[in-house]
């Protein structure tokens, strides 16, 4: 059985936990060798999340919205994760 990797987990994560439209996921892990959290093995990521349940949510809501689908996975998978969560209608204006 092939095993799932930490960004692959999160992936899925997002994208059942908040049916999403679209993610797209950018390790910049590399950047942060030496900070506290990465001595850890814990990654920094950049997300993009697309979908329809943002709709009527203020940024705040939107990130715990996220926080929630991925909340088990921090601190000891996520050390830091830097959030852009848009509706499909914002995605296509953008």
């Amino acid at each position: 059985m092939p095993r799932v990797t930490r960004e692959e987990k999160l992936l899925g994560r997002l994208r059942t936990g908040l049916d999403a439209e679209h993610v797209a996921l950018e390790d910049e892990s590399a950047r942060h060798v030496g900070h506290e959290g990465a001595q850890g093995g814990a990654g920094h990521y950049n997300v993009l999340v697309v979908a329809a349940r943002f709709a009527g949510l203020d940024a705040v809501a939107r990130h715990r919205a996220v926080y929630a689908a991925v909340g088990d996975m921090i601190p000891d998978e996520v050390h830091a994760l830097s959030i852009r969560s848009l509706t499909p209608e914002e995605w296509r204006r953008d």
